[in-house]
């Protein structure tokens, strides 16, 4: 899994500060297409055999026969399959050009957070990237394209002007993001692309932005390589994905993949060290992450079974767990405790099938015409609260059992965008929840140069609780009272005053509304820190106005705390 996370690359918008060569579009013509065919795919090299049943496909002035994953019908003549041959090419350019009043440019400002100064952001940054309208007046584009952002500007193709947009939505575990556009002269002869369906393999697709190398739209063309669940390098989810040969570069990001007149998907990422492969997000996830927001009004996630499963593969393992030479499926490792696999599922279990669509050896499950694909997939592809009927075998006896599908968070964050992150400062004392964009102020080797303990924790351990966080003691800010403590900082806060932590809030709660003498934090690796309780808040307001800190606690801490004053008043009248 790291491994995929460190060689994929989510396109990182280009840089405004590059100095970049402008060059002209190529002119492109629409022409005077002949009648459609929706695809034209050979036989199998392999075989002879239609793959599948024949599906007919009607023209304005022939029919031909298509089958799904296989070939059309031998009778038709040269002189036909050269017409089709023509008229797909001057069809791509029809699509193109229709392309061309639907893919805008954007351009981003943004700032992210200091994790190691959490009180402060870093420099403003400006970025572009791309991205396309669709029915509603809405502008889709990646997610990492409008990250951290502070104010987003759109530009139409063939137009000088910018236009302020507004983010409407953002899903950062499937890099999409919505925005609007307010003035209604932007809107004026653009195009609203339709969203169509998962290529087949090897055929053909165009993908449509501003990637670096000019400030013009590009056009690149490419065939579908490979259609199978990837690591978004993002968010860090594991969806479907769609490899491609196209050239995708920075700046591609959020712009379309266009396969006919319809959109096949979104340009988001590339295979780093490989030359021609590139990555976009299929349009089952763009419709699933579009259809939760309009069902709930934002963004919620895509659900999860909170399950870590191994394979079967070895006929010893499946002779133990009492599974029979026809029954094939997957054991379950690990179970989520706040996941509600957890209430009916138990270790060793193995999984047989999910609803109703048996689950193989490997884990895979059947997809389109001898594609076999993870069957995460499927669980992914739900919507929070729907339920789902798993088979299982349980000590050699079948079990169907019902589970409700909801989006799990982990224990450790992945990802913190569009926020900014919490702290709380006690006696120079800095402590924050342990985040992987904490760990990831080490460097893109992160993995390999942030603590050892941290990076494992943040990776594997899972929570036991709602809310639950790891607190860490980032920190020590030097003053008097806490000479000596220096070298404590990077280890877990355990307890304060003998009271596990469950979450920063509850610290700042414990520490806050301390009545004793002294004040203990038992850390991991049993390190132990005591402080006079009186002394070492007087200690922290001077200790804030040395390093120019304008508060001792971030704001979501101030907020509830004002909001649990406010109860507790309330309570009283």
């Amino acid at each position: 899994m790291l491994a995929s996370l460190r060689r994929l690359h989510r396109l990182r918008p280009i840089a405004a500060a590059a100095t970049l060569r402008r060059a002209a579009a190529p002119s492109l013509s629409p022409g005077h297409p002949p009648p459609k065919l929706l695809h034209f795919i050979p036989f199998s090299s392999s075989s002879t055999t239609p793959l599948s049943k024949p599906i007919l496909c009607k023209s304005s002035e022939y029919e031909v026969e298509k089958r799904e994953g296989g070939g059309i019908a031998e009778e038709i003549d040269e002189g036909i399959v050269e017409h089709v041959r023509q008229g797909s090419e001057t069809d791509a350019y029809a699509a193109i050009e229709l392309a061309l009043d639907s893919v805008v440019k954007v351009f981003t400002v943004s700032s992210s957070p200091n994790y190691f100064l959490p009180w402060q952001n870093k420099a403003q940054r400006e970025s572009m990237g791309s991205g396309f309208v669709i029915p509603g007046r809405r502008i889709v584009t990646n997610a990492h394209v409008v990250a951290d952002h502070t104010f987003v500007l759109v530009r139409k193709h063939g137009s000088p002007t910018k236009y302020k947009a507004e983010v409407q939505a953002v899903g950062h575990e499937c890099d999409l993001a919505l925005l609007s556009v307010e003035n209604e002269e932007f809107w004026e002869g653009m195009h609203f692309l339709e969203l169509g369906d998962i290529p087949f393999l090897q055929e053909a697709v165009a993908v449509v932005g501003y990637p670096q190398g000019g400030d013009n739209i590009s056009v690149t063309k490419g065939v579908v390589s490979r259609v199978e669940p990837t690591q978004y390098a993002h968010g860090a989810a594991q969806l479907m994905a769609i490899q491609i040969d196209a050239a995708i570069n920075p700046g591609n990001s959020g712009g379309p993949a266009m396969m006919g007149d319809k959109v096949a998907g979104v340009a988001f990422q590339n295979l780093s060290g490989a030359e021609n492969i590139g990555y976009i997000i299929p349009v089952p996830i763009i419709k699933h992450f579009i259809a939760g927001i309009e069902e709930r009004g934002k963004y919620v996630g895509f659900c999860s079974l909170g399950l870590a499963c191994q394979p079967t593969e070895n006929s010893q393992l499946r002779e133990h767990f009492h599974m029979r030479p026809d029954t094939t499926g997957v054991i379950i490792n690990k179970i989520n405790p706040l996941s509600d696999a957890a209430k009916v599922l138990k270790k060793d279990d193995v999984v047989l099938s999910f609803d109703g669509v048996p689950i193989a050896n490997d884990g895979t499950v059947p997809f389109r015409n001898r594609e076999r694909i993870t069957f995460d997939h499927l669980v992914s592809m739900k919507k929070p609260g729907e339920k789902a009927i798993l088979k299982v075998l349980r000590n050699g006896i079948e079990h169907e059992l019902s589970i409700s599908l909801r989006p799990l968070q982990p224990l450790v964050p992945v990802h913190q965008f569009d926020k900014l992150p919490s702290y709380y400062i006690f006696a120079g004392f800095v402590f924050v929840p342990l985040t992987q964009p904490y760990l990831h102020e080490y460097g893109e080797d992160w993995y390999n140069t942030s603590p050892r303990k941290l990076c494992e924790k943040s990776l594997r351990e899972l929570p036991n609780k709602p809310g639950e966080q790891l607190v860490i003691l980032s920190q020590v800010l030097m003053d008097d009272i806490n000479t000596g403590y220096e070298r404590l900082s990077e280890l877990q806060v355990k307890k304060v005053n003998g009271v596990e932590v469950d979450n920063l809030k509850h610290l700042c709660c414990l520490v806050e509304g301390c009545q004793d003498e002294s004040l203990k934090f038992d850390l991991d690796e049993g390190r132990v820190i005591v402080l006079n309780c009186k002394n070492a808040k007087l200690a922290t307001s001077r200790i804030l106005k040395r390093h120019r800190i304008p508060t001792a606690m971030s704001s979501d801490l101030i907020d509830e705390q004002a909001a649990d004053r406010e109860i507790k008043s309330a309570c009283v009248r």
